[in-house]
């Protein structure tokens, strides 16, 4: 496999880490805020992240390719408010689409099929993300007037599974 796609790949594995670790440091921070039903949700958000890089470990793994594990980056978890890591979801979302757009683009163009399709699964996956991340911000730009409404609202995101 061409070198460039295999660091990209493996550069992958960082960044969906990456993704855990912020969206761990994202529920910390509304834990401490006293919002266990946001807390719970991004905690799920970071489960979802760790499973993506195991997914991308597993691709390298069954194609053979050496690769090897980078240092991660560091994260907050203070928010100057509530809104703040729902924003930072959102665009966190969008920058990880277009990586994943960038891999797609280039298995495509070296024709590593195997890749190809693999990484399908994960432009549709993307898509769903950057959905739930948008409403989740449009719900909570509805409703952060309203104690009574946003206390429902942290009630219902900690049954997400």
């Amino acid at each position: 496999m061409d070198k460039k796609l295999v660091l990209l790949l493996e550069d992958q594995i960082n960044k969906e880490i990456y993704s855990a670790y912020l969206y761990l440091g994202m529920s910390d921070y509304y834990l401490n805020e006293g919002f266990d039903g946001f807390a719970h949700y991004f905690k799920e958000q970071a489960k979802e992240e760790f499973e993506h890089a195991e997914k991308f470990i597993e691709h390298m793994q069954d194609l053979d390719l050496d690769y090897s594990f980078k240092g991660i980056e560091g994260v907050s978890n203070h928010y100057e408010d509530l809104e703040k890591p729902l924003l930072v979801q959102v665009e966190h979302e969008k920058y990880v689409t277009k990586l994943i757009n960038d891999l797609y683009e280039l298995a495509n163009t070296l024709n590593e099929v195997p890749t190809k399709l693999f990484l399908e699964t994960f432009i549709l996956e993307q898509v769903e993300e950057e959905k739930r991340s948008r409403d989740l911000l449009k719900q909570f730009s509805f409703v952060k007037d309203d104690k009574s409404a946003l206390l429902k609202m942290n009630s219902q995101l900690s049954k997400r599974d």
